[in-house]
């Protein structure tokens, strides 16, 4: 009989030493202290903390701090956690003391167990190959093996220009992949950039001064887009003189490169370079309309010139010393006009056989 009290006294204590309040007990008038407060642990790294289990009310000797790994040693009321290599998720560690009232009164440690991204990767959703100008395409930043994953944060990039963060709603504490998409517009400013991700953990000022950071690769864009006019227009009338040299300028920009064709006026000699076409010693034959055609896989535009040629004008000056004589000569009418001042009558304007 008396070996039954005993074993029962004994199963007793037992549960009460096991026996933890998660919660504040209105009895407590203080309550045990972790120092640091709050610990942020690598995955595979050693960690210790120390517990003051109380300092005014500890009247009793029930008082502990419970564990799932490592180890404890004590030194009065000062309890010291201890673990070479913490791999254990999940895990809580708890200091507690009975107070006189016989009500518990318990801490627990705030533990952060984290992993950096093992890997990250950007790509594009359901897309490969070339992109085309005011598209929507959607990027996807893959991140593996990460915890916690709610401390995860993605930023997408367009060469040094964020273009959006990104968090995680998952609340799993042990490592994950978790994947992150962004809708994205293409244009042509953004052909022959790059896009990538950054996979960061914001561990608070706890955690470690530099927080991981992992960065996936680069992910070039090549954006198709049509032909787009360099410089200003032209006038609607090109009006050269005779003999003159005539450059007509049909340069556009586009992805790919694009093509030209020129179409001119009957009995027209000329030479082209692509978007420049070049006539020497223009004469009349040269004038009217010339289309240059530019076109690459995206589209086609058309760009117009309307050619007026003029003849040569000569004007010359001779001054004597009571008359001027001014001579135009008009070679294309091939009519010679004389004037003659300071008492000079008009000549007889004659036009030659």
């Amino acid at each position: 009989m008396f070996c039954c009290c005993i074993f029962l006294a004994v199963s007793l204590l037992h549960s009460l030493c096991h026996f933890h309040v998660s919660g504040y007990d209105r009895s407590c008038t203080e309550y045990p202290v972790f120092t640091p407060s709050a610990l942020i642990v690598k995955y595979g790294d050693p960690a210790n903390v120390t517990c003051v289990v109380c300092q005014k009310d500890c009247r009793g000797d029930v008082f502990g701090l419970e564990k799932a790994v490592g180890e404890v040693t004590e030194n009065g009321t000062t309890m010291f956690w201890t673990v070479d290599r913490l791999t254990e998720w999940g895990i809580f560690v708890m200091c507690y003391y009975n107070n006189d009232a016989g009500d518990q009164c318990t801490s627990t440690l705030d533990l952060t167990l984290y992993q950096p991204p093992e890997s990250v990767s950007i790509s594009f959703v359901n897309h490969t190959g070339m992109m085309f100008e005011e598209q929507q395409y959607t990027l996807q930043c893959s991140v593996q093996n990460v915890a916690p994953v709610q401390n995860l944060t993605v930023t997408f990039y367009r060469g040094n220009t964020a273009l959006g963060h990104l968090q995680s709603n998952s609340e799993e504490k042990k490592p994950v992949n978790e994947t992150f998409t962004l809708n994205t517009n293409s244009s042509r400013e953004d052909d022959g950039a790059q896009y990538w991700c950054e996979a960061k953990l914001e561990l608070g000022p706890a955690g470690p001064q530099r927080p991981p950071v992992v960065t996936s690769e680069k992910l070039p864009a090549i954006v198709h887009y049509g032909p787009e006019l360099i410089g200003p227009p032209n006038p609607d009338v090109i009006t050269v003189t005779e003999g003159d040299t005539l450059h007509l300028n049909c340069s556009f920009v586009g992805n790919p490169s694009p093509s030209y064709t020129w179409t001119v006026p009957v009995n027209s000699s000329l030479s082209d370079n692509g978007g420049i076409l070049t006539i020497k010693s223009i004469g009349f034959e040269h004038e009217g309309q010339y289309i240059c055609t530019v076109s690459n896989t995206v589209g086609t535009v058309t760009k117009e010139f309307n050619i007026d040629v003029q003849g040569e004008i000569l004007v010359c000056f001779s001054q004597f010393q009571f008359q001027c004589l001014v001579i135009f000569c008009l070679t294309n009418l091939n009519i010679l006009f004389f004037y003659f001042l300071y008492q000079t009558p008009f000549p007889t304007l004659q036009l030659p056989p």
